[in-house]
């Protein structure tokens, strides 16, 4: 597996400059944002996100706290956490799917010779939403996969009034998914990751 901490766009963003006192010491702070791959560490930090942003729309979370523990431990290298002052204010975990199409084992399951990535949640802390940040993340993870070589595909489920975000993100919808939740019935969508015409120069992939 590559290392990550290589990659141009999990560096991190420096949006203030930290300030010292005049002939002080520096002060030494934490990067103001910075992107990087998720730890199981981070499990209760995420989950603690997500559980804001889906409980009160859907009565349900994509994934629990013991299932974002199994997929940080099985494919860190499938997640990307946007941190702010050390803070997690946004995140993305996908897992590996070896099938033309979702089904409901992908909802637990993580297939290591799979091509297709499954997106199985992008949350944003209620305190920083309606800023962007969402598509700001998806940008940089799609990004992220193009480095990954085994990566050819991501493909994510979603609830009908969500199809228009992912659409301006580059998603196309491939219909109705297979996949239901109680009485929720999804639009599968899918992105190329291989192939696709805009790689970034210098991106070092």
């Amino acid at each position: 597996m590559p290392a990550l901490s290589a990659l141009p766009f999990l560096k991190p963003v420096q949006l203030r400059s930290p300030r010292s006192s005049p002939g002080g010491p520096r002060r030494h702070t934490l990067p103001a944002s910075e992107f990087r791959c998720l730890s199981p560490e981070d499990a209760a930090s995420a989950f603690e996100i997500e559980r804001e942003a889906f409980i009160s729309v859907s009565g349900d979370c994509p994934l629990h706290l013991d299932e974002i523990r199994h997929f940080l431990n099985l494919c860190p290298e499938l997640s990307l956490g946007w941190f702010e002052e050390g803070r997690l204010v946004a995140f993305i975990i996908g897992s590996l799917w070896d099938q033309e199409r979702l089904s409901q084992a992908a909802l637990t399951l993580h297939k290591p010779q799979g091509s297709a990535v499954h997106i199985h949640v992008l949350a944003v802390h209620r305190t920083v939403r309606q800023q962007g940040k969402g598509s700001i993340l998806m940008w940089r993870y799609l990004q992220h996969l193009r480095c990954l070589p085994f990566a050819r595909r991501a493909l994510l489920m979603c609830e009908h009034f969500l199809v228009p975000f992912y659409q301006k993100c580059g998603f196309q919808a491939l219909g109705p998914c297979q996949v239901t939740v109680g009485d929720l019935a999804f639009v599968e969508m899918q992105h190329a990751v291989r192939g696709h015409a805009f790689m970034r120069r210098n991106s070092g992939c």
